[in-house]
Parts: structure tokens; sequence; C-alpha cells
């Protein structure tokens, strides 16, 4: 079979998931993608592989928000079999293609599914004040919580283990928003419940619907605003900049590619201080720039600005922010007194 670089990675695609599953074993799907630390395999999460088609990329392309490679399932295959001639690659495909499906390929009606439970599942949800989910952000020196529209409760929230039955726990529900505030995900934190934090699980926290694009939002506004990763990350910071609007895009990858209002001038970038967290500083400084947009970063002291509003105090926090903001954004935002 003479197929071409292009029609094998087409026919790869197709199967975008099950690919995945074979080759990036060490990942695991979150929503439309598979999520794992490098193309080599790795554990972790910063690089993301499509697995639906969208108007913006073919199934089958990846990002890693880490390093900046990208590529498609061919370059999955190379680099996780060490292959370097294209005819090796070529045949491990086939080889691949020529096996039944083990996992069903994702499909658009699946999406659209998903959506509808994400926003299902916040609708039956309650506002957090008094709930185990507002004393779980106290617990993280979260306490002003003017904006968390966006941030509900429910009390027994199904989570399925990798390996096991359905169990219900409390959770934090946080709803993942479109430029036009349409919901279309929603991200889950499971919660301890005797309020000792998050659940005892491998996983506490999942994101379902569509996230790529999208965020948690916090405020209203689109002139002036902030992005960083977590959902406590950016509340840590507008503890001092509550009138700022700001975004969770919920890991490295999605806010390296979250997308901007036309209304937007200037971009406050939260970064976590480590090396996914560089990269999607870097290219959404990129990206940005490119729109016209100017982009600041925002550096903790610490690993992130929840540890520093943690371990180093809200007045703390206010002085090592005020010392990166521009001085007209400093006098209209930061407040410790409001």
């Amino acid at each position: 079979m003479a197929d071409t670089p292009h029609e094998l990675a087409c026919r790869l695609a197709e199967r975008a998931e099950a690919v995945c599953r074979h080759y990036l074993s060490n990942g695991r799907r979150v929503g439309r993608y598979w999520l794992v630390g490098d193309v080599r395999n790795a554990s972790g999460r910063s690089m993301y592989v499509r697995l639906v088609a969208s108007l913006r990329a073919p199934a089958g392309k990846w990002v890693d928000a880490a390093t900046g490679e990208h590529g498609d399932l061919l370059d999955v295959i190379r680099e996780n079999c060490g292959f370097a001639a294209f005819k090796d690659i070529a045949n491990e495909a086939r080889g691949f293609l020529g096996t039944p499906n083990s996992a069903a390929a994702p499909t658009a009606g699946r999406m659209i599914v998903t959506s509808h439970s994400a926003r299902r599942l916040f609708k039956l949800s309650q506002p957090i004040a008094g709930t185990l989910a507002h004393a779980y952000l106290q617990r993280r020196g979260i306490t002003r919580l003017k904006g968390t529209a966006s941030l509900r409760f429910h009390p027994r929230c199904y989570h399925r283990p990798e390996d096991g039955p359905f169990e219900t726990w409390p959770a934090m529900i946080a709803a993942v928003t479109d430029l036009d505030g349409a919901v279309t995900g929603v991200h889950r934190t499971w919660l301890d419940p005797h309020g000792l934090g998050k659940a005892p699980l491998d996983t506490p926290r999942r994101a379902m619907g569509d996230l790529l694009g999208n965020a948690v939002r916090f405020g209203t506004g689109c002139e002036i605003m902030a992005a960083g990763e977590g959902i406590e990350t950016v509340l840590s910071v507008r503890q001092v900049l509550m009138d700022m609007p700001a975004l969770a895009a919920l890991s490295a990858a999605h806010l390296a590619a979250i997308l901007f209002p036309d209304t937007l001038r200037r971009l406050y970038i939260l970064r976590d201080k480590d090396p996914a967290g560089d990269g999607a500083r870097d290219r959404l400084f990129e990206r940005a720039s490119r729109a016209g947009i100017e982009a600041i970063a925002l550096s903790p002291c610490l690993s992130d600005f929840n540890e520093d509003l943690r371990n180093l105090g809200l007045e703390a926090l206010c002085r090592h922010i005020s010392g990166q903001i521009a001085p007209a954004d400093s006098v209209r935002f930061l407040s410790l007194a409001r």
C-alpha cells in the first residue's frame, strides 16, 4: 500500500484516540483532547492532541505548550518508536491501522452531548456561598469572591476512577464559557467532605466539554484583562485586582490558546513558575503581539500566585503585583481596601 504521508496522517487522524491510547499511554482524554507530558509519552499534561476536528484545526494535530513542538500523528509514531526513515514510520502506521479499532473515533455528536452534560451539571449546582466550595477557597486564602458567578457547588458530583465504579463526592463546579458567554464545558474540583481541601483522589480535578479557546471567566469587561492557568491562581491575583476581568484557562496548553475579545488592548499573563508556564507565556506573548495587544507577564515569588498568597500574605502579594503592572492600571485596579 503506497500511501502518501498526508494520506497516512489522515487515516491515523480518523482513529486519533486509539492512536493516543496506544502510543501515548501515559496520557488521558480530557474533553476533545488527549493530554500527556510530551510526544515521547512522558507523564504530564503540557502536550495536547486534538481528537475532534474543528474549523480551526483537523483531528490528530498536537502541540506541546512547554517546548513549542507540534506535529501530527506520524510524528507521534516517529518520536515514540525512535524511527528515522519514513518507510519505518509508514510500516508501523500501516500495521497499527490494520489492527481492530479498540477505541471508537470521537465524533462531533459526542462533543455536543458532552457540552450538554456540562451545561446541565452547572444548572443543577448551587451558589457557593456557605458551601464546602466556599470553605475550600477560604482555606486557600481566597476570601474576596466578587465576580465569581461562574463558580458553583454540587454536593454529590459523579467521579469515575481509572479502574472502578462511579463514586459521588462534593465538588466545586466552574463554568467554561466562550467569548459570547455561552457555557461550553465545566471544570470539577472534587472536595473532601470534611472540609480538608481537595478530595483524596488520584485526579481530583477534571474538565469536560469544549475547552480550547474558552475559559472560566471572572468579572466583566474586555479592554484590559488577566489570564492564568488555574482557578486558584487567578482568584489569588483578583484578591488585589478585584475589578480587573480575568480568566482561568485550566492548563498551560489551553492558556496559550485562549481567544481574544475584539476590544482587548492589554493582557496580563499570570505565569506559573515552571517550564509549561514559560511555554504558555511565550506562545501567548507571540499571539497577542500579532493581534496588536500589549502583553505583560506577572510572575509570582514562589511557584504560583496562590502559593504567594498563602505563604507570604495579602499585603506582600499586593506589593509584589504593584511593581509589575502598568501605573495607570495600578491606580485603577489595585486595592486592599475595597
